[in-house]
């Protein structure tokens, strides 16, 4: 059996300040950035989780945060120099760098693509310089559109701009407005993606007036077409792309891959060749518990079988195109006859579309993503077969 493509991703827990509606593992930095105490047990953690894979070459890396972008050329290209001597790179290795427009000084771009980068994914969020404040955001309008010229000048056009939709007070034609803005910049890619309010975030407990469901999905239909017309394929439910962009690293996940987790707080998930064993590893969250653990192995869950078909379709079924059932079986190490009650229930429902060769979530199913999951759940499973 083929093992999986193999992904790397590294986690930068620093921002300038935190978002409101973040809940991801991000911290905003007190003092001095720990920049080289920091890249020192990234690359501990490389060598500490390379017998994991051994002998299995990287096919993309992600650099995600936080805020990668206040980490200097330098700390990027240690760490992509030390992966590739551990691993071996891929010929067409995508390196993708997710950048703050505020935290980007003129030239760095350059420095960045000198140091390996290929791709970088850009948090624009909005161009609405009233909403980025309300959104906690600490750069301005015209800081992206600078930070897109720059990354145009320094020959990194292969680039994501991320939008939010549904945000605090916002109509269909601001929403537009915000692609528009996002067109004009000839972005390689876009992520445009519902602001949802996340348990344990400051809009959580302070929930702000959002649209509700019937604006929200007049913005994303609306969004959507625009989208289209200007050539950005719907290929997954936030992700557009022009023809040959679409992020390889995050099809990686989509399609159940396998990666490495590295830095505080990643996660990574690898199977062995006959997938009798598929494990998820975690790092301490905490920034300084972490480094001062990096060297260490990580900690292991082992993916039992009964938890596969839910783990592979929370990925797979975001994507518009679906996915053939032989690779449900290669990335699960499990038969086809284990999900197909539950396919043939839910083509019934409306919420899956089955062809000769592919199984697809609906329009429906789409728009009912988490219920349509659901149904993958061990204990729903077990229960519909009883």
């Amino acid at each position: 059996m083929t093992a999986p493509p193999l992904a790397l991703y590294v986690h930068f827990p620093w921002c300038v300040s935190k978002c409101p509606y973040c809940d991801f593992n991000s911290h905003a930095l007190q003092g001095e950035l720990p920049a080289a105490r920091y890249v020192a047990a990234l690359e501990a953690d490389l060598e500490a989780q390379a017998p994991l894979v051994a002998g299995r070459p990287i096919v993309s890396v992600f650099f995600g945060g936080g805020t990668p972008s206040l980490f200097p050329p330098e700390s990027i290209a240690r760490v992509l120099a030390r992966a590739r001597g551990l691993f071996g790179f891929a010929p067409d290795v995508e390196v993708t760098l997710e950048a703050n427009p505020g935290t980007i000084e003129r030239g760095r771009f350059a420095g960045y693509r000198d140091a390996g980068v290929n791709r970088v994914s850009l948090g624009a969020q909005t161009f609405d310089a009233s909403m980025l404040k309300t959104l906690g955001r600490i750069h301005s309008p015209q800081e992206t559109r600078v930070a897109a010229e720059e990354l145009h000048a320094a020959g990194l056009a292969n680039f994501n701009l991320d939008l939010m939709y549904a945000l605090p007070g916002q109509t269909p034609a601001a929403a537009l407005a915000d692609v528009e803005a996002a067109l004009a910049l000839a972005p390689a890619h876009v992520s445009h993606y519902q602001l949802t309010l996340e348990p344990g975030t400051v809009f959580a407990a302070r929930p702000p007036a959002l649209p509700d469901d019937d604006s929200a999905h007049t913005m994303l239909e609306a969004c959507l077409e625009r989208l289209s017309t200007h050539g950005y394929g719907r290929y997954e439910v936030s992700a557009y792309a022009r023809e040959g962009r679409r992020c390889r690293h995050n099809l990686n996940y989509w399609e159940f891959g396998d990666y490495l987790g590295i830095g505080a707080g990643a996660h990574g998930k690898h199977g062995d060749a006959d997938l009798q064993r598929i494990t998820r590893t975690t790092r301490w969250r905490e920034p300084r518990r972490y480094m001062s653990t990096a060297a260490q192995a990580p900690a292991l869950r082992e993916v039992e079988p009964p938890e596969r078909p839910f783990e592979f379709m929370m990925n797979a079924l975001r994507l518009t195109d679906g996915f053939v059932p032989a690779l449900f079986e290669a990335r699960t190490g499990l038969g086809w006859v284990v999900i197909e009650p539950t396919i043939q229930r839910l083509v019934a429902r409306n919420l899956i579309e089955r062809s000769a060769l592919k199984c697809r979530p609906t329009r429906r199913g789409l728009a009912f993503l988490n219920e349509l999951l659901l149904e993958f759940m061990p204990e729903t499973r077990a229960g519909a077969a009883s």
